[in-house]
């Protein structure tokens, strides 16, 4: 059985997601700084956080936020300088707590140096750098593929009088990994900051850096004539046999991990992309993410589910990395709206439901991340226009919804449900004026609830979202059998609980998390001889749960 001995130390720690143009501005400009990460580096610590993930703060024209970058050896000037960067990672390392970069490495943002001389011939050094083709016999697009924000997934470039694939914004031309230079000089960027001793790396959009052999139209998917991007190039064959010489030429022989963002890998591929034998020490794969969504993601057709869908898709992963690898826990990131509306289908408290939902993050098996703001209950947004979004995504699916022959106000609800911004907006500090993230107009504006949803207050409130979080921590940290415990589900096939028991060496705990909103039962011999260690709503009455109840049991 596995031991905490046994485990390194991100298989040990909390993670937590930094977005940090939304995480704490020191300039009043609006936008976040690395300098107001350092400056919150104590209150991380004070939820048991081990790993900050700080999404791209390269320098960048911020197209999409910092996915589109320009220059990974430079820090962004609307994030600060390299010294404040060198700062951050000396004094997370003095607190224990190690930084997490994120490398963009399908694409680049079309001002980089790489794309500025590829665009220029087709016979220059950095010519194949990217993903060029010759038009169709009609002039037109290469294939019919649709990118994922929406459109052809091909640009017209005047001056080479071909096509650049970019899966994503016409601003994010595709690599191409099959040319061993860019493979060089992308494990010459990752030990760029290896070197200057990070913690590990989240490797964004992984799967779509091979592209297949030949380029053909898909079939078609969207009344847009067109055919999705990521159903041609997500998870070709292949692309291991360049993870693994990524792998060996940066995390090989360095106390550090990489988690790879891996749409399209199902949950009983993963022995292939984690553990010893394979490219990762984790994965983020999204077949959880996608049963409120639907697998299509499109905004306006959300998936009909019920809870035995969400609990099947966690327990399949569960025990896809039972013996090989491990787990990154997650239900909210910077693409995703608020776990508190995503992952229930009842009306209630969002405090109770943001506690609910945190037992289950902080007591599966694996490493938690937590999303900046999900320790306080975050709801979604209440978005008036979509005017006031900010996301590429967001404007693409409202005007897909439209051709779609939806209404205005029909799209509109489907992009508050659904985006992205939800997730971005800024972490709200105390009750003063912008949440106390600014001093300036902030980005994007912080929710409306921000007097009482706040560190601040939250801090002082015993039964608030923050401090069941604090608590949480703490109770992890004390019983081993919430780290490496086995994982076994219980009531697999009940609507309202997720139901299970973590069995460690001499010790065990059983979580009990009612997802409904009406009351629920159980069979109370599952927590037989054992002592309620924590509960959402304080004592509890064996057998029953009140809604939205999530209760901890250890022996």
């Amino acid at each position: 059985m596995t031991t905490l001995n046994d485990l390194a130390w991100w298989q040990k720690t909390i993670a937590y997601e930094v977005y940090p143009k939304s995480f704490l501005d020191t300039r009043g400009q609006g936008t976040g700084t690395l300098a107001g990460i350092t400056a919150k580096l104590d209150y991380l610590r004070s939820l048991g956080v081990g790993a900050i993930w700080i999404t791209p703060c390269y320098q960048s024209p911020m197209v999409d936020n910092g996915y589109d970058v320009q220059d990974y050896r430079q820090i962004d000037p609307s994030f600060g300088t390299m010294a404040d960067m060198d700062e951050l990672i000396a004094q997370g390392n003095e607190r224990g707590i190690k930084v997490v970069m994120d490398l963009v490495f399908n694409h680049t943002s079309e001002q980089c140096a790489w794309f500025v001389e590829s665009r220029k011939s087709r016979e220059g050094s950095y010519a194949d750098w990217y993903i060029w083709r010759d038009p169709a016999p009609d002039g037109g697009a290469p294939t019919n593929w649709r990118s994922i924000f929406g459109g052809s997934a091909w640009e017209w470039c005047e001056e080479r009088q071909q096509y650049y694939l970019h899966t994503f914004a016409p601003q994010q031309p595709d690599l191409n990994w099959e040319n061993p230079d860019v493979r060089r000089a992308l494990i010459d960027i990752a030990n760029f900051w290896a070197d200057k001793g990070v913690g590990g790396f989240r490797i964004d959009a992984i799967t779509y850096i091979k592209k297949p052999a030949v380029f053909a139209d898909g079939p078609v998917d969207g009344e847009d004539g067109m055919s999705a991007v990521h159903a041609a190039t997500a998870n070709t064959p292949g692309i291991l046999d360049f993870l693994h010489e990524f792998k060996t030429a940066v995390r090989d022989g360095r106390d550090i991990f990489m988690v790879g963002e891996a749409n399209g890998v199902a949950a009983n591929e993963l022995d292939q992309w984690v553990g010893e034998r394979g490219v990762f020490d984790m994965l983020f794969e999204f077949s959880h993410t996608h049963v409120p969504m639907g697998a299509a993601e499109v905004w306006c057709r959300p998936a009909q589910w019920q809870l035995t869908d969400l609990k099947h898709a966690l327990t399949a992963s569960q025990q896809a990395t039972a013996d090989r690898g491990w787990y990154p826990i997650f239900f909210e990131n910077h693409d995703q709206p608020r776990s508190t509306v995503n992952f229930f289908r009842c009306d209630g408290s969002v405090a109770a439901k943001a506690k609910a939902l945190g037992t289950v993050l902080l007591t599966l098996r694996g490493t938690p991340f937590v999303m900046q703001g999900q320790e306080l209950g975050y709801g979604n947004r209440a978005w008036k226009s979509i005017d006031e979004f900010d996301d590429l995504q967001t404007r693409s699916q409202y005007e897909f919804a439209l051709g779609e022959g939806f209404s205005p106000e029909e799209a509109l609800a489907a992009c508050n449900r659904f985006s992205r911004d939800n997730a971005r907006t800024p972490l709200q500090w105390d009750a003063s004026a912008n949440a106390g993230f600014t001093a300036g107009t902030p980005w994007l504006p912080v929710h409306d609830d921000y007097a009482t949803v706040n560190v601040e207050a939250e801090s002082a409130d015993p039964d608030s979202p923050l401090s069941w979080y604090r608590c949480l921590a703490e109770l992890r940290a004390r019983h081993s059998e919430l780290i490496c415990g086995s994982y076994e589900e219980l009531m697999a096939t009940d609507e309202q609980v997720y139901a299970y028991r973590r069995q460690g060496e001499g010790s065990a705990a059983v979580v009990l998390a009612n997802l409904s909103g009406e009351a629920a039962t159980y069979d109370s011999t599952l927590v037989e001889g054992m002592e309620l260690l924590a509960g959402t709503h304080g004592p509890t009455e064996l057998g029953t749960l009140r809604p939205l109840e999530a209760v901890v049991f250890g022996a």
